[in-house]
């Protein structure tokens, strides 16, 4: 394990606990106010099944150093909290590994052996993303192994890809909006996904969210191409500001903690932990202790 790597891999899970938690409050009809204002409801903020996925993510990470996918889908399984929000589908598979079954076999068998295209395995990516950040073919690899333990099915798993590509790639220094998004279509397989991210690269000169929410996606339907694209527009419209980014991708509405939760991950790695907001990120429920991270600054 390189320190780089885990430090950026704590920023990301952090940037990503961070978007989630907050994002997940909008949820609630008395805080809309906030979200058209542009300011925080009161906290505290609880993250949900995004983080806590992320989470088991991070620790195989930390403790296998790449995907080691039996630890991974015992981990997911061991750490599944019913009331975090989890899909129904995911929830019964995560209860069935914990009394035993073959995770293999039961995210292949999903939807009728399709597997899911939810958005489950590009929620959770982002910390692998900025794990492999120096060499973007092994973060593909990676990704894909992350993501077919509970989704199967070839547009989540290239949704996967592309949030750990993006995360990847976001750490690079004076990085341009459209060449994010050129390294992030160089390197997803063909795919509806991929082939939102092209008409996300497309809409870079346009700055209305709603409007690119409407156009590529907000997450409403929960499938990894109905999600991904309209993240990647946001990250890349906002790159360097976190807060922006925050407030662009919450405004479209949809499943907001979901793309929230997937841009807060990009740009977490990119900006660096003690760069996240630090008001906000007080306000955000601790991440818990079984995942090992550093305690984070804002509470020191």
């Amino acid at each position: 394990m390189s320190t780089d790597s885990l430090m950026r891999a704590t920023a990301s899970l952090y940037g990503l606990a961070l978007g989630d938690a907050l994002g997940s409050q909008f949820f609630v009809p008395a805080n809309r106010t906030h979200l058209t204002a542009h300011t925080p409801p009161p906290g505290p903020w609880q993250w949900t099944d995004d983080t806590e996925m992320a989470c088991s993510v991070y620790r195989v990470l930390a403790d296998h150093g790449s995907v080691d996918q039996d630890a991974l889908a015992a981990g997911f399984a061991a750490h599944h909290d019913f009331d975090r929000g989890y899909g129904p589908a995911t929830g019964r598979m995560l209860r069935l590994v914990r009394e035993g079954g073959d995770w293999r076999a039961l995210a292949g068998g999903l939807f009728d052996g399709k597997g899911s295209w939810g958005n489950g395995a590009a929620m959770r990516v982002a910390p692998l993303g900025a794990w492999f950040a120096g060499d973007l073919d092994e973060a593909v690899r990676q990704a894909e192994l992350s993501a077919t333990v509970t989704h199967a099915h070839p547009e989540a798993i290239a949704g996967a890809v592309a949030v750990a590509v993006a995360t990847a790639a976001a750490t690079q220094p004076d990085l341009s909006p459209g060449r994010f998004l050129d390294h992030v279509l160089d390197h997803t397989p063909l795919s509806m996904v991929r082939d939102g991210i092209a008409e996300a690269r497309a809409l870079l000169t346009i700055g209305d969210p709603l409007l690119a929410g409407r156009t590529l996606g907000n997450g409403r339907n929960v499938s990894a191409h109905d999600t991904v694209p309209f993240t990647l527009w946001a990250a890349a419209r906002h790159l360097d500001a976190f807060e922006a980014a925050f407030w662009a991708t919450a405004s479209a509405g949809g499943d907001v903690d979901t793309t929230c939760a997937i841009v807060g991950g990009i740009l977490g790695a990119r900006v660096g932990l003690d760069r996240l907001p630090a008001t906000w990120s007080r306000e955000a429920e601790p991440l818990p202790e079984w995942a090992g991270a550093p305690r984070h600054p804002s509470r020191s």
